[in-house]
């Protein structure tokens, strides 16, 4: 998709579809609705002002009516989009909104879509511009890779329309576009079927995304594992035929990096098949778990975006990839193996494989210098218990890191909610044999449970902050959104990136 930014009047545009944005302007709880475009445009106005009056239009979010060959305008359609009541308007209502716009376009093959940007004092026009990229790249993508029918429908050409510019609307443009394509990048990675992608391809990946963008890399298989000690890692691994992968990714900022700027380790989740081991899973749904590697993913999507984005701080990023199959020399319940850092792990569950391979990739991240650490992981189930599909969940052992994670979602319109993980909850991964086990060993904060196993592998003194990320519940959407298709949601890679740059500031 290429993408401009055009100092244009919308009524002299000339492409096949143009989309100018509405709000419902009532304020009253139960009064009707009242939409009305967020654009100054007489011309525009002059064309929607009979519809907007009709009541065919309300302005709901993702709400759409098409106006063909109207009055007054070059363009052969003019799209309103309506983003919910004004008094919740923010950019994120416009990235949706975007999105809207595409996915209505795709299946029409209509190839040139223009956006009026609108007009609001709750959208300041670089913020606004961004989200519009995001929006729309990320709503430019299908999962039907494999099917032989498969047509192309993407967007060729994305037009914003504003009534002036300016060098930072035309860097939030950019910069849209690099953080929604690398949300596109970790959804095509997700998306792609456990035969395909292994971890040796999965490495291959890294490495080939790393010499694009100018990142140091390095891919280790079973020799470094087991000269690393790492027992956790190597015992999830062995059921499988294929070999583990060890992806190390590095930025270092063509400036000197920020004072006091940590040195930030991303540690991913990376089972790129989970059949759940010898506690092998139902099979209902087990096709899924071909996303369970979406922490990893997500962790070299933002490796992407930050080499190009170039913060001053250094990024390293660990990928712990392997497949978690129930062959005969696979791990069992009731084993204990020996993590990198030196403790014991009782395994009470394989099926609990994610954060043994966690564990031994946060230690490795503090080994190569990591002073902060954030790992992402589709790591159990019962965070969408607590939380369903909305948010995320977040674990933290630092409450000025977490808050700095939480300040730049105002940015990037993501969900997440802060669960607890302080020490009364570590008896529930207490064992009698060994250090810990890898299970809270109940069906009670089985999240926190996991949160806290990972916990014991980050270093207390000194103190390294650390977040943890559990995005099982929001990877993978069951039902078609208006502004996005249903499959892998590429979720926390944009607030990744943000975070990561907020400390180059």
């Amino acid at each position: 998709m290429k993408i401009h930014l055009l100092c244009q009047s919308a009524a002299d545009s000339t492409t096949p579809l143009l989309t100018v944005f509405a709000a419902d302007m009532a304020t009253a709880k139960d009064a009707s609705a009242t939409p009305a475009l967020l654009v100054a445009d007489a011309a525009l106005q002059a064309a929607a002002a009979p519809w907007l009056a009709s009541g065919e239009f309300k302005a709901a979010l993702g709400e759409t009516f098409l106006l063909p060959m109207p009055a007054g305008l070059h363009t052969q359609r003019l799209l309103l989009v309506g983003v919910g009541k004004v008094g919740n308007l923010t950019p994120h209502e416009l990235r949706r909104g975007a999105g809207v716009a595409v996915r209505y376009a795709r299946p029409r093959s209509l190839r040139d879509l223009a956006l009026v940007l609108p007009q609001h004092p709750s959208l300041p026009p670089a913020l606004t511009v961004s989200a519009m990229v995001e929006g729309a790249v990320v709503a430019d993508f299908d999962i039907d890779f494999y099917r032989g029918d498969r047509k192309d429908l993407g967007i060729q050409t994305l037009s914003i329309l504003a009534p002036n510019a300016d060098p930072e609307m035309e860097t939030a443009l950019r910069e849209g576009g690099i953080l929604a394509e690398s949300q596109n990048f970790a959804r095509t990675l997700i998306n792609e079927p456990g035969n395909i992608l292994t971890p040796t391809e999965l490495g291959r990946r890294a490495a080939a995304m790393a010499a694009e963008f100018g990142l140091a890399c390095e891919v280790h298989s079973m020799q470094k594992l087991r000269e690393l000690g790492m027992g956790a890692f190597l015992a999830v691994a062995q059921g499988s035929a294929q070999p583990p992968a060890l992806i190390v990714l590095r930025y270092e900022p063509p400036s000197p990096p920020a004072p006091k700027a940590p040195v930030i380790g991303l540690v991913g989740k990376g089972i790129t098949f989970d059949t759940g081991g010898i506690s092998i899973k139902p099979a209902e749904n087990m096709d899924r778990m071909k996303y369970d590697m979406a922490g990893a993913a997500s962790m070299i999507a933002s490796m992407r975006a930050i080499a190009q984005l170039k913060p001053s701080v250094r990024v390293l990023a660990v990928i712990c990839s392997c497949e978690n199959m129930p062959d005969g020399s696979a791990y069992k319940p009731g084993d204990v193996v020996t993590a990198m850092s030196g403790k014991t792990i009782e395994i009470i569950n394989t099926d609990a494989e994610g954060r043994l391979v966690l564990a031994d990739g946060l230690h490795y991240a503090q080994t190569l210098g990591a002073t902060c650490l954030l790992n992402a992981a589709t790591l159990t189930g019962a965070i969408g218990t607590a939380l369903g599909q909305i948010n995320a969940g977040l674990f933290s052992n630092h409450d000025a890191t977490a808050q700095q994670f939480f300040d730049v979602l105002s940015l990037t319109g993501e969900k997440f909610w802060r669960m607890p993980c302080g020490d009364d909850y570590r008896d529930q991964i207490k064992s009698q044999i060994a250090d810990i086990m890898n299970t809270g060993g109940s069906r009670f904060a089985g999240a926190t449970a996991a949160a806290m196993f990972l916990k014991e592998f980050v270093s207390e003194d000194p103190l390294v902050p650390w977040i943890h990320l559990d995005i099982a519940a929001t990877t993978w959407l069951d039902d078609q959104k208006p502004w996005q298709s249903r499959g892998p949601s590429g979720v926390a890679v944009r607030t990744i990136i943000q975070w990561v740059r907020s400390y180059a500031k």
